[in-house]
């Protein structure tokens, strides 16, 4: 499958909502509940937010088309963890968290996903980061999977809240 990779721009916004408000669900763990869901969704993935996000200088997002529609994104944010925790266990410096990765499920295993981890990891190199992190939910074998894969390993836990429901993530990381 032949995507395009690019950096989002504020027009984006609405068309990444939607395809965060249509993929988060699908990485949240079973005992989450569809309120705690769309309140997240509302909260942290809604249009106006990722308008925020792509005019924050510490943030990138990039947008993956295919047949001019996007079909997944990332979300890049550069500098220290804000949580003091991952902190202490994220150790390669300077560093880039990976705060959102997804892909449309008709999009899974066709490789949009790995063109995607390449894209961040050279940007990543490129901006002369010594390293990446991410959280990933303790119960998402499948992206644990698809992350260690690529290089990362686990360097610790940390609290992700959805809603009213807190969740535990395993810190992963990886060296560029």
């Amino acid at each position: 499958m032949t995507v395009e990779i690019d950096p989002a721009g504020i027009w984006d916004s609405e068309a990444i909502a939607d395809v965060a408000a249509a993929t988060f669900p699908l990485a949240c763990p079973p005992g989450a509940t569809q309120d705690d869901i769309a309140a997240f969704i509302d909260d942290v993935l809604s249009a106006e937010r990722f308008s925020e996000y792509l005019t924050d200088p510490n943030r990138t997002v990039l947008k993956v088309t295919h047949g001019g529609a996007i079909v997944g994104y990332a979300m890049l944010i550069d500098g220290e963890p804000a949580d003091p925790d991952v902190g202490r266990v994220v150790t390669l410096r300077p560093t880039t968290e990976i705060s959102k990765l997804y892909v449309l499920p008709g999009n899974h295993g066709t490789g949009v996903a790995s063109a995607l981890m390449d894209a961040i990891v050279e940007r990543a190199v490129a901006a002369g980061f010594a390293g990446l992190w991410l959280g990933v939910n303790q119960e998402n074998v499948r992206a644990q999977r698809f992350y260690a894969k690529h290089g990362f390993t686990q360097v610790g836990t940390k609290t992700f809240l959805v809603g009213t429901q807190l969740h535990h993530d395993f810190v992963m990381q990886r060296a560029l």
